[in-house]
């Protein structure tokens, strides 16, 4: 019988230890009496400071956590079981997701709580919201975009025609017209890649190659700015299946906004790598004022920006590309310090459909 139980209790303990999901024992007192090696990780605390605690102190830096837990708590003193779910923001800015689930009594005078860290599952449901938001609005803006070209076709071939009675008289209103319409023609042109992405053909391609045309391009921008691009690319890098002309214009838009926030100039520091033989992950970062950490969950969203005369549309087209390439953009910033955008492209050639 004793072995038995013994036997029953190594059982347990290789359960409890081994477990992917955060565990924590505590007793009817709300004193943790016992913890996994998952549950240490989630935390970052050694098991000798989470032993002995109080389960209500799990997130006593948070203060507007504590109620949350007390009225988890409640509802297993009430119920008899209770399941929740928290998002704790990190002062890096960085999120994470936990659902949490606890039950009582589920041995002797102990209560289980279960924690899972869902922070990837709600990443994956956010890039697919906004993939979705990001294809209603190609499908708006196609028709939006023909609407305007229409009537913007016959203005340009009218202002043609005037050019040779007006253009000696008022010379300047005749710039502006046609510098605007410009302009005007430059955004229906981002409209139509929301709506269907130009025809691409995908090659494998030197990416450091790319970056050097695209600062190339951009150079007489940031002497007027009074900008320095510094460099740095890992060595013998892999070539990316990509198209080549659609990554450009990824690193001209955002190469352009660093540029832009930086009017009394800085430096513009550009790395490539690989990351695991797996990504190349494309890295630009500037000295510019910073973005709030509110403001950046906002990035790439319709017609949002941060720019007093911007549209929004270059960063949406951005991610619509690195979307198109099986990629991602990541953005860290802080206020009065810079921005970093991380791009991670797959090395692994994939099925355009």
């Amino acid at each position: 019988m004793e072995k038995e139980l013994l036997k029953s209790e190594q059982k347990f303990r290789r359960i409890f230890e081994d477990s992917m999901d955060g565990l924590i024992l505590w007793n009817d007192m709300y004193q943790i009496v016992d913890t996994n090696c998952s549950a240490l990780r989630i935390f970052g605390l050694p098991k000798d400071k989470l032993v002995g605690r109080s389960v209500l102190e799990l997130f006593s830096h948070l203060n507007e956590k504590k109620q949350e837990i007390i009225n988890h708590i409640e509802q297993v003193t009430n119920n008899g079981k209770q399941s929740s779910s928290m998002v704790i923001e990190g002062i890096d800015g960085g999120v994470r997701h936990f659902d949490y689930s606890t039950k009582r009594g589920i041995i002797d005078g102990l209560n289980l709580t279960v924690i899972i860290d869902v922070t990837e599952k709600a990443q994956m449901q956010e890039q697919l919201r906004k993939s979705d938001r990001l294809n209603l609005i190609g499908e708006l803006a196609a028709g939006i975009a023909h609407e305007i070209r229409n009537p913007m076709t016959a203005l340009k071939g009218f202002i043609q025609l005037l050019e040779p009675s007006i253009k000696a008289e008022h010379s300047m209103y005749y710039e502006v017209i046609t510098s605007e319409l410009a302009r005007i023609d430059s955004i229906i042109n981002e409209f139509l890649i929301l709506a269907k992405p130009q025809e691409t053909k995908y090659l494998d391609k030197d990416i450091c190659q790319i970056m050097r045309e695209t600062i190339d391009l951009l150079s007489a921008q940031a002497v007027l700015y009074n900008v320095q691009f510094y460099t740095h690319y890992e060595e013998q890098l892999p070539h990316v299946y990509c198209e080549p002309n659609q990554l450009k214009k990824v690193f001209i838009n955002l190469i352009k906004n660093a540029i832009e926030v930086m009017p009394n100039g800085g430096e513009i520091t550009i790395a490539i790598n690989s990351i695991k033989d797996q990504f190349i992950q494309i890295s630009i970062r500037d000295e510019g004022m910073g973005i709030p950490v509110d403001k950046i969950k906002k990035l790439g969203e319709p017609f949002y920006t941060t720019k007093e005369k911007g549209t929004g549309l270059g960063l949406m087209v951005s991610y619509r590309i690195i979307e198109e390439h099986n990629g991602s953009i990541e953005v860290d910033s802080e206020e009065g310090i810079g921005t970093l955008f991380k791009i991670k492209i797959p090395l692994k050639p994939f099925i355009k459909v």
